[in-house]
């Protein structure tokens, strides 16, 4: 049930769209704070200032204690915009953690202390709300980097009046990266080593961050419904599997949405010509314009789009073994994204062979990536797992048809066509195979080439649908009211 007041939220994250991105968790991160605010909440993002972020006005600072050492933090403010479903925009205020020694440096991740330089941005994330008067109702935590904010107020900070009542949602963007470092990182947060065992932080011999989350957070949730169920398997699960089963009543999974203002084909500048549901004809032009960009011959053949971190886990190895019988079909191939050495070397080489049928570009290209959601017929996400995924979404919008392997959320976002009903809104397979796979490349190739009516319909259908971050946005809000219930409730309790 929805609370009938306004929330204030802090959405803490180690990356926001556009300030600091790696991956999805940034588009999150900054996109569902915008939909918060537009349904009438306090909400306000921070995260840290990495260098190559603005130079931003500072707020405030103070000291944070690391260990025997005492570091300096600087917070500073930006904002993005959220636009209103009246008109006009609203402010989201946007902190920025700042320390030169931490933050300072090449690159976001995989630093050889980045165990204290996330420890001290979440110790620092909860001084900040002190410092600047913000009490939330709710702290949103996000992935690892900020998995021990539910620890230290539970443990840390339980008799300081200003934390009380403050709930926690501990989000899951991916249980295969979990912060876990040496026991004697645990002196970085200046508590004792009663908290080094299973029931609290020690996970398989190590601190790990991604555990504190889990253990201490009011609520958890996770990034779709078939992920919150696939984790609590040994499969998927990590490790973590045990605990995530103990706590199933607080684990709750919520796909992820796309903001529909900046992936919209009618208004998207970055493509060849604009387009919606009742002109899916004018796609024909973004196909065009896509092989010209690619070196391609310029016909009407299905265009098959990935684009894709070049990374085992997203099912690059069926496309490998499948790779010649694809380029043996009337269609042609686009692939945009970087990755292990071992998958980029391999598709140069198989553009080699196949110049005439398959494009590629190696690397990070914002304006091509949404020039391929728009010219393509189709999208290939064969993932051996994926939590949400947001490229099944994006192509939805621009009425490009999903083929993926059902998993994660991309079961709980594509349904596969029934030719016999002309129901669903895309193509997918669930046992991780390469011929499956085929096979179901196939399906989507015939309805394509001899039923176009019903690939129109299907086409039109996917631009209808409804992933914003709308719906999104209002499952969220229930999930921190469950989170505030449960936590005045503990706390009475106590």
């Amino acid at each position: 049930m929805m609370l009938d007041r306004n929330l204030k939220i802090l959405l803490v994250s180690s990356e926001v769209a556009p300030f600091a991105k790696t991956g999805g968790l940034a588009d999150v991160a900054g996109s569902l704070p915008k939909a918060l605010t537009a349904m009438g909440n306090d909400t306000r993002i921070v995260l840290p200032r990495y260098r190559g972020v603005g130079d931003f006005p500072t707020v405030t600072d103070f000291p944070v204690k690391i260990g025997n050492r005492i570091e300096t933090c600087v917070v500073r403010e930006s904002t993005i915009e959220a636009k209103l479903e009246e008109g006009g925009t609203k402010p989201v205020p946007v902190y920025f953690i700042d320390n030169y020694h931490y933050f300072d440096r090449e690159g976001i991740y995989c630093h050889h202390d980045d165990a204290e330089r996330y420890a001290f941005f979440c110790q620092a994330v909860l001084e900040m709300i002190k410092q600047i008067n913000f009490r939330p109702n709710v702290i949103h935590c996000n992935d690892w980097q900020s998995g021990l904010i539910p620890f230290l107020l539970k443990e840390k900070l339980a008799t300081d009046q200003f934390y009380q009542g403050i709930a926690t949602v501990f989000t899951i963007h991916n249980l295969m990266y979990q912060g876990n470092f040496p026991k004697d990182c645990l002196e970085y947060f200046n508590v004792g080593n009663e908290y080094f065992q299973p029931e609290s932080l020690e996970f398989y011999g190590q601190l790990s961050f991604m555990k504190g989350g889990l253990v201490y957070a009011d609520v958890i949730n996770t990034v779709s419904k078939r992920y919150a169920q696939e984790i609590q398997t040994p499969e998927f699960g990590h490790g973590f599997e045990g605990l995530l089963r103990k706590r199933s009543q607080d684990l709750h999974g919520i796909v992820n949405g796309i903001n529909y203002h900046e992936f919209n084909p009618k208004t998207d500048p970055r493509i060849f010509r604009p387009y919606d549901s009742s002109s899916v004809q004018d796609k024909y032009e973004n196909k065009f314009g896509l092989q010209r960009e690619m070196d391609l011959p310029v016909k009407n053949v299905p265009v098959i789009g990935l684009i894709s971190r070049l990374v085992d886990q997203k099912g690059l190895d069926l496309i490998e073994v499948a790779f010649d019988w694809l380029m043996q079909q009337e269609l042609q191939f686009v692939v945009l994204g970087s990755g292990d050495k071992y998958y980029e070397e391999k598709l140069a080489r198989m553009r080699e062979r196949y110049p005439h049928k398959m494009g590629l570009y190696l690397g990070f290209n914002g304006i091509l990536a949404q020039r391929i959601y728009a010219g393509s017929d189709m999208f290939l996400m064969p993932s051996k797992f994926e939590p949400c995924g947001l490229g099944q979404l994006i192509s939805l919008r621009y009425g490009t048809i999903p083929v993926v392997r059902a998993t994660g959320g991309l079961a709980d976002t594509i349904v596969d066509y029934n030719a016999n009903t002309d129901s669903g809104n895309g193509f997918s397979f669930e046992p991780y195979d390469s011929k499956v796979m085929l096979e179901t490349i196939s399906r989507a190739l015939q309805v394509y080439n001899r039923e176009p009516e019903k690939w129109r319909r299907l086409v039109v259908n996917a631009m209808e649908q409804d992933f914003s971050w709308n719906r999104s946005g209002a499952e969220y809000l229930e999930l921190f009211d469950l989170a505030i219930s449960k936590h005045t409730k503990s706390f009475q309790i106590a």
